[in-house]
């Protein structure tokens, strides 16, 4: 049974920053993709970061520069640094896995994976 658990979330003022960490088991992430996608209240679900099978990141656009996924195989631990964070990255965060067994990952596919774990709240003051 794969499970995602999501942690590290919280309140920071804006240019502060957190890491994000999602605890994998059950899963076998070297076949395929892995990513975080966010939610904030009354919008859209958001894609920002995603890995490949080969190690591979990819980042949105609306966070690249300030956010950076990082995969600890040892661990089997999935990051996400937030460097520099603003107002408008406040939203619940989730880690995801994918089963399609692309050979590439885009993070506008991230919130269609087929696991999600059950997000970490990340509040963000101006």
């Amino acid at each position: 049974q794969v499970q995602l658990v999501e942690s590290g979330g919280g309140s920071v003022q804006a240019g502060g920053s957190l890491r994000l960490s999602c605890a994998v088991s059950g899963y076998t992430y070297s076949r395929d993709s892995m990513g975080w996608f966010r939610q904030a209240p009354g919008k859209e679900r958001e894609g920002i970061a995603c890995i490949d099978r080969n190690g591979l990141t990819a980042t949105a656009a609306s966070v690249k520069g300030r956010f950076t996924l990082s995969l600890d195989n040892a661990q089997k631990i999935l990051y996400l640094q937030m460097n520099s964070l603003k107002p408008e990255d406040a939203a619940m965060y989730y880690c995801a896995a994918d089963t399609s067994f692309r050979t590439y990952c885009l993070p506008y596919f991230v919130p269609e994976y087929k696991y999600s774990g059950q997000g970490t709240q990340v509040t963000v003051s101006s």
